[in-house]
């Protein structure tokens, strides 16, 4: 049996650079157009089909609609809309300036330590330079000088944001304008490493050298309450601010050494017994995980520090790592021994970080802090 080739698909900024092209083009020519080609930044060429093509002679406007390819993008089939509006510029030896900005649907930065300003639309430096470039190319020198102003929206942006963490990551209102290359690579992590290095950059330039990386929503919603973001903070004299909470899913390893390069001073380790188990085991990548061989590890364990009479038996099926720690009804020293190896093994992975384990129980709560 062949395994089908998963297609790739375009960034949101790929698609907002062809609509500003395409719709640049369709005011200095005055017709319409049914596609546009533009150059990625990695030099490939893509070729967009331009759709609710509208002109007339001050301004311009289409839009394309986001094929992300197999990636599970919760943006594919969205609809990336350019308008270009153009004002004559009457000054002598004056050049045509370009001005991009975000309209409906695209969101506003409101938190430092992202590529954008405070206070500018969420659209990235990549993207803003290659719709700045698409259209500066379609009004040559030899045209008359002008100002033109591209407006980019996405009319459902705004509730398609609710489904991303823009919001954590101070992007309010919206989605953001991405991408590096042009393309999305199907089921490819990056969209998770990028999410993560940003929403550190923002924890930091926020103020908090402590930040507290979740494996999961449940085992977010149990650190929040424990450190007051969400209730009232009483496991700790400390109350964190929402920045400091990163959500970094499967991808330990790398969170780790993301706070060991950009600084961060202390990290808390939050996760359920299971994400916990995977870590304290070695596993840089919780998904990909062996359970089966992590049970039999955990036996091995139990068996060593002479645990083995005050916990059931892991390791044999049906067994799992919750049903270990449920039948052993919550037994402190099984939780303190899976969170000290966890804690072990992330300061191998990330030398030189001050590192806690938060250990959240299967209804948000916390059974073990340290």
């Amino acid at each position: 049996m062949t395994t089908r080739q998963l297609r790739h698909g375009y960034t949101t900024g790929a698609c907002a650079a062809a609509a500003a092209k395409g719709a640049a083009r369709m005011l200095r020519e005055q017709r319409p157009l049914e596609e546009i080609e533009i150059v990625l930044p990695l030099g490939d060429r893509a070729t967009f089909r331009l759709r609710g093509q509208e002109f007339d002679a001050r301004s311009a406007s289409c839009f394309v609609v986001k094929d992300a390819g197999d990636d599970p993008d919760v943006t594919n089939g969205a609809e990336i809309h350019a308008t270009v509006r153009r004002e004559p510029l009457n000054r002598p030896g004056a050049k045509t300036m370009v001005f991009v900005t975000g309209g409906r649907g695209v969101g506003k930065v409101t938190k430092p330590g992202l590529a954008v300003a405070v206070g500018e639309p969420a659209i990235n430096p990549v993207p803003l330079r290659m719709i700045t470039e698409g259209v500066r190319e379609e009004f040559p020198v030899v045209c008359l000088p002008q100002v033109l102003t591209v407006t980019i929206s996405i009319p459902n942006g705004e509730e398609l944001a609710k489904k991303t963490l823009n919001t954590r990551l101070g992007i309010v209102g919206g989605l953001s304008i991405l991408g590096t290359t042009g393309i999305v690579k199907p089921i490819s992590a990056k969209a998770w490493t990028d999410t993560l290095d940003a929403a550190l950059d923002v924890a930091l330039a926020c103020g908090s050298d402590t930040v507290v990386l979740s494996t999961g929503r449940t085992s977010e919603v149990a650190a929040q309450e424990f450190f007051g973001a969400r209730g009232s903070g009483l496991g700790t004299d400390r109350k964190l601010p929402e920045e400091a909470f990163v959500m970094m899913g499967d991808h330990v390893g790398y969170a780790l050494r993301a706070c060991a390069r950009k600084g961060v001073r202390r990290v808390i380790l939050a996760g359920q017994f299971a994400k916990l188990l995977k870590i304290a085991c070695g596993h840089e990548q919780t998904h990909v995980s062996s359970s089966e061989l992590d049970l039999k590890v955990l036996a091995e364990w139990l068996r060593e520090t002479g645990l083995e009479s005050r916990v059931p038996s892991p390791g044999l099926s049906p067994n799992t790592a919750r049903q270990v720690l449920e039948e052993s009804g919550n037994d402190p020293l099984l939780m303190e021994l899976v969170c000290s190896r966890a804690r072990e093994a992330a300061r191998r992975f990330a030398p030189g970080l001050d590192i806690e384990v938060l250990l959240a129980g299967y209804a948000a709560t916390v059974l073990y802090f340290g």
